[in-house]
């Protein structure tokens, strides 16, 4: 990604924007239940004004997703693939990234449903989300639920275009690993020209994204008046309900952290944690893994990390690494099926793991907000969730994104922990660990 195509899909919900975005939500909520209690002479027409406007948003963010999801696998696996040929430290970073994306995946789909069993939303301000939420991409949701055996059939694509054209994502996600891993396989001239390709077209669709963000206030107001007006103002509780327990599983994967450091890098919990003051304190001040990046790298040495393994895989981490991103973004999708009454069959809960942790390695490097539809719709869509309700939580990712980047963080330097433990003496540069890993 260009730092110029990165800071234009960022501008419009940084900083201040992104509070107008939530003070948005907050006043469709509030607006919406208000008009619930008018006569529907009044009612109806302003719903039907909301619902269209709203929609024309909705449906500007999904365009996005499908030449997104494609462009952001080939130029992440390629790069990725080229960074783990540079040398055997590299390679074991990548190696590392793949297990704890995939981890990351399978503990999302496990925790989610668990934290809603013991926290559940209560039923009456869940069937009044469920009524306010109706409106919001009703045709979505498939005709039939797949079985297993449907899913292993089904999951390589006859025809690619068809696939895109039907939202197949599961199929093109597949298409496109495979792809970008020939890609590693041509000729690195050849294989420059594709990769600068995709990169490009990916650049241009971020641009696209920022264009479209730039009225997010007034889509997420809209999409907010509808869901108001049909659940009241239980459309507080559901969710303050899910901003809670989507949080809850961040500060579940910045613990497994400790966990990884722990065990695969020897580091106690105590010395970890102590390491970790620094780099925590500046993800939850800017919310960047890229600006935490100084902090990581003088906390690894500190904790006796041998620079040279610090330098290779620090930085690789920042570049291809969201260790929260599966776990969490699976756990949104499988939150909004709650919402909506959705039972997820095991065959799209398969299919949800294997996009969620696919997609995250070609996630974007920007602001939760900013990725977080095009992040999450393709694994809604793999699961059989319509990505509709998304839209409107982009208005309080902000919160939420504090803990993504708290745990991508610690987990970025755990990973490392792990690199720097397997490396052999010849990878390293002979200064061993310092004591702090006793």
């Amino acid at each position: 990604m260009s730092e110029r195509a990165e800071a234009a899909a960022a501008q419009p919900i940084q900083g201040a924007r992104a509070w107008i975005v939530l003070s948005a939500l907050a006043a469709g909520l509030a607006a919406g239940a208000f008009a619930s209690s008018l006569g529907d002479g009044l009612r109806e027409p302003a719903l039907r004004a909301a619902s269209m406007v709203g929609g024309l948003w909705l449906d500007a963010l999904k365009m996005t997703v499908i030449p997104l999801i494609v462009a952001l696998l080939v130029t992440g696996v390629a790069k990725g693939a080229e960074a783990a040929r540079a040398g055997r430290i590299a390679g074991r970073s990548i190696l590392w990234f793949f297990i704890v994306c995939t981890s990351s995946a399978v503990f999302g789909a496990v925790m989610m449903p668990l934290l809603l069993d013991l926290f559940p939303l209560p039923q009456s301000a869940a069937d009044a989300m469920r009524a306010g939420l109706a409106a919001l991409d009703p045709g979505s949701v498939p005709d039939t639920v797949p079985q297993v055996a449907d899913f292993f059939r089904t999951i390589i694509p006859a025809n690619v275009v068809a696939a895109a054209s039907n939202g197949d994502v599961l199929q093109l996600v597949v298409f496109a690993l495979l792809f970008a891993l020939a890609i590693t396989r041509i000729d690195a001239a050849k294989r420059r020209a594709i990769v600068n390709f995709f990169d490009a077209i990916a650049d241009a669709l971020l641009v696209v994204i920022g264009w479209v963000l730039w009225v997010a206030p007034l889509g997420v107001f809209a999409l907010a008046f509808a869901v108001g007006a049909g659940a009241g103002g239980a459309a507080f509780a559901g969710v303050l309900h899910y901003i809670v327990l989507v949080s809850a599983l961040g500060i579940l994967v910045t613990l497994a952290a400790y966990v990884v450091a722990w065990l695969a890098g020897g580091y106690s919990p105590l010395a970890f944690g102590r390491g970790m003051i620094a780099p925590q304190a500046v993800a939850i001040s800017t919310q960047s893994s890229l600006a935490s990046l100084p902090a990581m790298l003088a906390a690894a040495r500190l904790m006796g990390v041998s620079q040279r393994v610090a330098d290779v895989t620090l930085p690789l981490a920042v570049a291809l690494f969201r260790a929260t991103g599966p776990a969490m973004n699976i756990a949104v999708a499988i939150y909004v099926a709650h919402w909506l009454g959705i039972e997820i069959s095991t065959a799209n809960m398969v299919a949800g793991i294997a996009v969620a942790a696919v997609v995250s390695y070609g996630a974007v490097s920007l602001p939760g907000q900013i990725s977080f539809f095009t992040s999450i719709a393709p694994i809604a869509i793999a699961m059989g969730v319509p990505p509709g309700p998304l839209a409107l939580l982009v208005a309080v990712e902000n919160i939420p994104d504090i803990f993504r980047t708290v745990g991508n963080v610690t987990m970025d330097v755990a990973a490392t922990t792990a690199v720097d433990r397997s490396a052999g003496k010849g990878d390293r540069d002979g200064d061993g660990k310092a004591d702090a890993a006793s």
